[in-house]
């Protein structure tokens, strides 16, 4: 795994959706886990972009965007 620059990211604290902190240490392990793994996705694309010559800028812009296209497919849960 390529490590590159600023490592300063620190997941949060995980929250339900009730605003309390979740508990379980395994839950907590895999969100982490998960986060750190899109972490290193996206510093290696854009590492990649800017070794092709792409405007950083518009690299983090497009990151972001794709953050923000994501769906909840259990959104209609939070009816029941």
């Amino acid at each position: 795994m390529r490590r590159s620059g600023n490592e300063s990211f620190e997941p949060p604290i995980w929250l339900t959706p009730t605003g309390e902190p979740v508990s379980c240490r395994e839950k907590i392990e895999g969100l982490n886990e998960n986060l750190e793994e899109i972490r290193q996705m996206c510093q290696d694309a854009l590492e990649d972009g800017l070794l092709m010559e792409c405007d950083e800028a518009q690299l983090r812009a497009t990151l972001r965007r794709l953050v923000d296209s994501l769906e909840n497919p259990y959104a209609s849960r939070k009816a029941d």
